[in-house]
């Protein structure tokens, strides 16, 4: 699918020829994952309408957004993010699974979810698919129960008071080998790990279209941070009047 580049090198590409490029795992600290979040907004701000964000992303968001799960060697999502987009297969399409094992990558990317309820979402496609593996962090004292589903999961406990973040992403480097992580929300786990400064890049599809108020949540959901978090811009992408912002953390 072709966009294009607005800054700071103006033309236009090929997404999956960029996207090819990026070799993200080669930029991961010694103990976690190189980390992107990656999140469609309205102009006004607004990360979901009428109760998920399907309606905000138009086919290049769609391209952007299953492009890079091709190159992440893992997705993190809430349980909470899960269960409201209904998550199905990570990649659908076999030609995504088949250039993925052609590069020597398992098929799809690991799934990987926090819950401190112990409460998973069992019952959306994702936990059915039998091809699926899941990593499922939780705290001892809540360690919740796969039931019978189709998917592979791992249920990796911790001490409830050593169960964050930043302990969930060294594990998966250090125990899975993922070397780049694709963090697909919601707003208040990305608002955690910001606050635990785990994250390296911001990937923003901003549609050209107002929410017009309601109770939608932003990108980030939570306590404010202690002081304002700085962003350094990588590139500027245009496609059919959507802008794809790409920010590095500061």
């Amino acid at each position: 699918m072709r966009f294009t580049e607005l800054t700071p090198n103006p033309g236009p590409f090929e997404l999956e020829e960029r996207l090819a490029a990026l070799a993200l795992g080669d930029l991961a600290p010694a103990d976690r994952p190189y980390t992107i979040a990656n999140f469609v907004s309205t102009a006004d701000g607004r990360a979901t309408f009428d109760g998920n964000s399907r309606a905000l992303g138009d086919d290049g968001d769609k391209a952007m957004f299953h492009g890079l799960r091709e190159w992440a060697d893992a997705v993190f999502a809430g349980t909470r993010t899960l269960e409201v987009e209904n998550y199905g297969r990570i990649l659908g399409k076999s030609e995504r699974r088949a250039r993925r094992e052609q590069r020597g990558l398992a098929p799809e990317p690991l799934a990987c979810t926090v819950t401190r309820s112990g409460a998973i979402p069992v019952e959306i496609p994702l936990f059915n698919e039998p091809s699926a593996q899941i990593v499922v962090f939780a705290p001892t004292d809540a360690a919740p129960d796969a039931g019978e589903c189709a998917a592979n999961v791992t249920i990796v406990e911790f001490d409830p008071a050593e169960l964050t973040l930043t302990t969930v992403l060294k594990t998966l480097k250090a125990n899975f080998g993922v070397r780049s992580l694709l963090c697909e929300g919601g707003p208040t786990v990305f608002a955690s790990l910001i606050r635990e400064r785990l994250v390296d890049e911001l990937w923003l599809t901003l549609e050209p279209k107002l929410a017009g108020g309601g109770t939608g949540p932003a990108i980030t959901h939570g306590p404010e941070l202690p002081e304002l978090q700085d962003l350094d811009p990588i590139w500027v992408l245009e496609r059919e009047r959507t802008l794809f912002l790409r920010y590095r953390l500061a």
